[in-house]
This record gives C-alpha cells, sequence and structure tokens, in this order.
C-alpha cells in the first residue's frame, strides 16, 4: 500500500509538473514580467512646434531632439497639399524622416534628411484598401526597413523600404509597401511606434474607448516574430503595458501623439496633448524609465 500510494503520489506529481510546464508556454507573459515604464518627469510640449512627434537624434554626435507640430511643416510642402505631420524617427545612421498626409488623394509623403543635411521626399501611392493617414514612422535598427500604420482600428503594420537608406529607393520612383506585420490583436489610432530592440516596438495609442484593452491611451508593445524585411511578412504580439498619464487644468479628451525611444539613455517619451485652451499652458512630453 505504501509503495502504490508513493507510485501515485509521483504520478500526481509528474503530471502537475506537465501542467505548470504546458501553462507557462501557454499563457502570454505579461507586462509586469518584462518591467514597468516608470514616469519620472516631463517637460511642457509647444502646441505649434512639439505637438505630433518626436525624435532622438544620434547622428551628428550632439544633435538635439527633434519635433513635429503644424508649425514645424515647410510652407513649401503646406501649399501643395501636404499640411499634416505626424511622428517622425531617425536611423542609428543619421537618416531623419517625417511622415506626411493631405486632406484628399491617394498618396503620402516622407520628407527625407540625409546625414548630409540634404533633403528629398518620396511618395508612396495608397495601395488597394489602404487608409490615407500617415500618422508615424518607426525605422528598424538596421536602418534598411520602416513600419508604418493606419489610423482607425486595425490588424496591421505596414512595411516600407526606408526612403534615404534603402539603396531600392529614390525620390522620382514610387515609394512602395514590402511587406506587412500582422498583429494578433487590434490597435486603435496608434499615433507612434519606435524600435527598442530588433524585434520590440513601444507604441503610443490614442484610443478613447478602451475596450480593446481595457483602459483608454494605452501604452502598447509590439513583439514581432522577426525583424522586418522585404522578404515577407511577420506576425506581432501586443501587449497593453499602462495607461499614459492623462493630467490637466482642463477636463475634456486629451490627445496621445508621437513616441520616441532612446537606446543611449534607455528614456522613452510620449507627447500628450491636453484638452480645451490647455492645450497652450499644459501639454506635456512626459518621459518613462523601465524598471
Amino acid at each position: 500500500m505504501l509503495a502504490s500510494a508513493r507510485l501515485r503520489r509521483t504520478g500526481v506529481l509528474a503530471s502537475l509538473v506537465t501542467l505548470a510546464a504546458a501553462l507557462s508556454l501557454a499563457v502570454p507573459t505579461s507586462a509586469s514580467a518584462a518591467g514597468t515604464w516608470t514616469e519620472i518627469g516631463s517637460d511642457r510640449a509647444d502646441p505649434l512646434t512639439e505637438s505630433q512627434g518626436l525624435a532622438s537624434i544620434e547622428v551628428p554626435a550632439g544633435s538635439p531632439n527633434r519635433y513635429t507640430g503644424i508649425g514645424t511643416i515647410p510652407i513649401s510642402d503646406s501649399i501643395r497639399g501636404w499640411n499634416h505631420v505626424g511622428d517622425p524617427d531617425a536611423s542609428y545612421e543619421g537618416y531623419y524622416v517625417e511622415p506626411y498626409q493631405e486632406d484628399s488623394g491617394n498618396a503620402k509623403m516622407y520628407r527625407v534628411q540625409a546625414p548630409d543635411g540634404s533633403w528629398s521626399e518620396y511618395v508612396h501611392t495608397l495601395s488597394p484598401g489602404e487608409a490615407m493617414n500617415n500618422s508615424w514612422v518607426a525605422i528598424t535598427p538596421d536602418g534598411q526597413w520602416m513600419l508604418s500604420g493606419e489610423w482607425g482600428t486595425m490588424n496591421r503594420l505596414l512595411v516600407f523600404p526606408t526612403p534615404g537608406e534603402n539603396s531600392g529607393t529614390s525620390p522620382s520612383a514610387n515609394l512602395p509597401q514590402a511587406a506587412t506585420v500582422h498583429l494578433d490583436h487590434a490597435v486603435n489610432d496608434v499615433q507612434g511606434c519606435d524600435f527598442s530592440g530588433p524585434t520590440t516596438l513601444l507604441c503610443s495609442s490614442d484610443d478613447s474607448d478602451g475596450s480593446l484593452f481595457g483602459m483608454t491611451k494605452p501604452l502598447l508593445r509590439i513583439d514581432l516574430s522577426a525583424a522586418p524585411s522585404g522578404s515577407g511578412d511577420v506576425t506581432g504580439h501586443v501587449t497593453a503595458l499602462r495607461q499614459l498619464p492623462l493630467r490637466s487644468a482642463c477636463s475634456g479628451s486629451f490627445e496621445v501623439e508621437g513616441i520616441d525611444y532612446d537606446r543611449r539613455s534607455g528614456i522613452l517619451r510620449v507627447i500628450v496633448v491636453s484638452p480645451g485652451i490647455c492645450v497652450l499652458t499644459d501639454s506635456k512630453t512626459y518621459k518613462f524609465s523601465l524598471g
């Protein structure tokens, strides 16, 4: 009886170990297990020149952070209909890219500054079914590919060759979509994404409904199945990490805007525009560190 009882207990324990192992593989890693993005400070965001997006610049060394807003749009682009600029990004090799859209039409535009300081413009003709908005860009760590998203509730991100840096691009030719990131969970009104690693994106969502993740205005993490390239589609696992700060002297609707991750300092920054008249006074660029 004692021997058979021990055998039964051993069998039960083995089954429990096997079940626990299976559950550990089946259940996604929680956000807390990967660390928590803790707010560590903020700066006022100017509503005209710092209200759409931001990017940390590594090349040339010592460059200040850059911002976009309605006041940063060149007049020459505005009069041609490119009247909205989104969240920019810069490659580690020194190519800086700003995304532009127009009120109507069938194209998006990417304004690019090369490391030598020269500017050029690349136009992408919309693919069938592609939304016209151009809210953000995120350049892969190798500099060769660029991600962009669409407004509304989406299950994908778009992949393009990085204009200027990828040798297959030219200002005189259409910038083609190269691949797609298929998301395992819908996202809503993403205003910016930035790579924090070769296959990890951090994204700011202006979602006002909250039904997708149980919170409004979330900071999202997207873990990709592989580094994006032009050789094929990849998948992305979406996790909501936390709600972004919503503090103002005014009540009403906040708008979450662009995002930037600086690999040199490990600091994450996100712009949140305040409601009503407080857009002028207490809109903020919030700073976070991973703890």
